[in-house]
């Protein structure tokens, strides 16, 4: 197959990065990474231009490394709070999702983050503590800490209900109850 040689001006996936120089199939190179401006030839001006290039792509890294950096310390001193509707045994019957820690880092902090940056393998049906590792750059992970909690407050009213009926009662199953309701209705 007939390859050429061609400087990369972004990052292609699978590929390269800026500034690097690759080797690829022609096909390859004349239908898709010239035409979109994502490659250029190998010429002797290209490669005295290369020097330019790498600096931009150093310098692009750079930034890049150091807003992740920036970030990662503000989401390390942010603490949330989610709430779970739970039913009477603790069980949740929602979870906290990798979208729901985006959205709420993006109405806290001002921040847009992908949801599949945070490294979370399942959504969180448990209630406490929790800490989710986000990757904000391939050096720089960030840890999330936040609290979940139940949704269901005991009500004042429910609870002093429960404690006015009788002990007798209340272990009796409903079916028993009615049956004696009725004897009594009778006598």
């Amino acid at each position: 197959m007939p390859l050429t040689e061609l400087i990369l001006t972004e990052n292609v996936p699978g590929l390269g990065a800026e500034a690097d120089v690759v080797k690829v199939r022609r096909g390859y190179a004349r239908n898709y990474l010239l035409p979109r401006g994502k490659a250029y030839e190998v010429t002797p001006a290209a490669l005295r231009q290369l020097d330019a290039l790498k600096q931009r792509r150093a310098e692009r890294e750079a930034r890049e490394l150091s807003e992740a950096e920036e970030l990662a310390r503000r989401i390390g001193k942010a603490r949330f709070i989610f709430t779970l509707e739970t039913g009477e045994t603790g069980k949740a019957f929602g979870s906290v999702t990798a979208q729901d820690i985006v959205d709420r880092l993006k109405n806290e902090l001002g921040t847009e983050i992908d949801r599949h940056k945070i490294v979370l393998e399942r959504p969180i049906k448990d209630t406490g503590q929790h800490e989710v590792p986000i990757k904000l750059h391939h050096e720089v992970t960030a840890q999330l800490v936040f609290q979940v909690k139940s949704a269901a407050e005991p009500k004042a009213g429910a609870v002093s209900a429960a404690t006015e009926e009788p002990e007798t009662k209340r272990k009796r199953p409903f079916f028993r109850r009615k049956k004696e309701e009725k004897k009594e209705e009778e006598k």
